[in-house]
Order: structure tokens, then C-alpha cells, then sequence
């Protein structure tokens, strides 16, 4: 029996997110090391995760011998990955920041956001700020690796999804639903209820996120007011490194492999 509800934020739980979100991290460590190797025109030794919340990428690739930093506007998740990051003998790299503004004091090698973060930045000005920052922190050559979902221009869109995720005796079923979506303001409201089980403690959160939409075509535009990126290649979230796909009307989930173009001569 659930003992109480909360109506908070997940990303004030790091413990409880970085569980629900992290079921994935070996395929997408894997899809991460082998984008490197094949889409970088340069040794990918520095890595740089913007909205990283918990670390949960950053830590595994720390111990694969990476070179590892990012920010979050979050503090109780900066502290939880640095404290991760400390507690496995790295160095406390992440900082408290904003993903639409920032600069780092040393470039990257690749920079990756996987699961959908992109897309709290609420308006075109925030979304172009946070592609020119990431210009400006990679290498030319360097690699910018975005995952996001789109809002198909053809057929059904999901509207919702549950899964559950279990570490020794702490279990964290979710589930995620579109409340209201509105394409000319480009809003899409998410309810979301997560459900906590502790050996001593039953209780659920209650939450509600605000992305901005995105259609194919859209996000097409947006890439083209920072000429430095160019889309590499695009991946669906199976993250098959031998199977790249093709944007289509239809396309809802996709990962875009970009890369800062090197300087041309004039």
C-alpha cells in the first residue's frame, strides 16, 4: 500500500532517476564509443554531457578512460554525479549550469545528450543559444551526438509509455502520458506518475514536464542556423551502429550524429 504522494520533480530524486533512466546505458555506451570511432575526424579523448543529470553515461565513460565533464541546472544531480564521479576516483566535473549557456575553458572532443533533454529548451532563441554553445565547446572535427523525439508529420504519434527498473530491493515503475499537445505553439504538456518501492516505504510522484515539439522539418531548420554542425548521420533508438536510418514523415525517434565542420579556406 502506497503511504503518501508527492507532486515534485523526478530530477529531485537522482537516486530514483538515475535507476528508471539508466536501463539503456550499455547499449548506448556501446552506440556512444562506436560513433566516436567512426563519425569523429579526431581522437575522441574529452567528452562533454550537457543536462546530464545523474552522470549516468558520464561515470561509465570515466572508467572507459574518457576524459569526462558536463552541467546540469540542477543542483541535487550535480552533487549526486560528482559525488559518483569522486566516490570511483575522478574528479568532480560538473557543474551547475544552463545548457543554453555556457562556455567551457578547454574544447571537446564529442559532446552527446541522448534522452529527449534537448527539448526542454522552451523557445527557437534557447534552442539556437544551445547549438552555438555546443559549437563553440567541440573541436572542429569533434562530434555532437543528440537524441530526440520527433513529432511525426505522418501517422499516429505515442501518446504514452511505461517501464519499470529495479536495482536489489528498490523497484521504479513509471508511466508517461501526453495531457495536451499543441503544434502552432509548439508545446507538448507530459504527465507523468512514478512509483516507489523500498523494502520500508511504498509512495508515488507525480509530475509534469513542458518540451517544446519538433517536426522533422523543424529541427532541419533549426541545424541550419548553426552552419559549424553539420547531421553526420541519423540513428533510430535501437542504437544499431550498422544500421543508420533515413528521416521520414513518420520518423519519431531518432538520434542525430552531428559534427563541427572544420574551417574551409577561403
Amino acid at each position: 500500500m502506497e503511504s503518501s504522494t508527492l507532486r515534485a520533480h523526478l530530477y529531485d530524486f537522482p537516486k530514483y532517476y538515475d535507476l528508471l533512466f539508466g536501463s539503456d546505458c550499455q547499449a548506448e555506451l556501446a552506440f556512444l564509443k562506436g560513433c566516436f570511432r567512426r563519425y569523429a575526424q579526431r581522437p575522441v579523448r574529452r567528452v562533454f554531457e550537457p543536462a546530464c543529470g545523474t552522470g549516468r553515461l558520464l561515470i561509465r565513460l570515466a572508467q572507459a578512460g574518457y576524459e569526462v565533464a558536463g552541467n546540469d541546472l540542477n543542483p541535487k544531480a550535480v552533487e549526486f554525479c560528482n559525488d559518483r564521479l569522486e566516490r570511483h576516483g575522478f574528479q568532480r566535473t560538473v557543474t551547475v549550469g544552463d545548457m543554453a549557456n555556457f562556455r567551457v575553458r578547454r574544447r571537446f572532443d564529442a559532446a552527446f545528450n541522448m534522452i529527449n533533454s534537448f527539448r526542454h529548451l522552451g523557445t527557437e532563441a534557447q534552442a539556437q543559444a544551445h547549438l552555438r554553445c555546443l559549437a563553440d565547446a567541440l573541436h572542429p572535427g569533434g562530434l555532437y551526438i543528440l537524441g530526440l523525439h520527433l513529432t511525426p508529420g505522418e501517422g499516429p504519434c505515442t501518446e504514452e509509455e511505461s517501464w519499470s527498473a529495479r536495482r536489489g530491493h528498490l523497484v521504479v515503475n513509471s508511466h508517461m502520458w501526453t495531457k495536451h499537445r499543441d503544434l502552432r505553439r509548439r508545446n507538448e504538456k507530459l504527465g507523468l506518475v512514478f512509483h516507489i518501492h523500498t523494502p520500508t516505504r511504498s509512495f508515488r510522484i507525480e509530475d509534469e514536464m513542458d518540451y517544446r515539439t519538433y517536426t522533422a522539418e523543424q529541427f532541419q531548420r533549426l541545424l541550419r542556423t548553426e552552419p559549424r554542425l553539420e547531421a553526420a548521420a541519423t540513428y533510430d533508438f535501437h542504437y544499431r551502429l550498422n544500421r543508420p536510418t533515413v528521416v521520414g514523415p513518420r520518423t519519431e525517434d531518432v538520434v542525430f550524429v552531428l559534427r563541427r565542420v572544420r574551417s574551409r579556406k577561403r
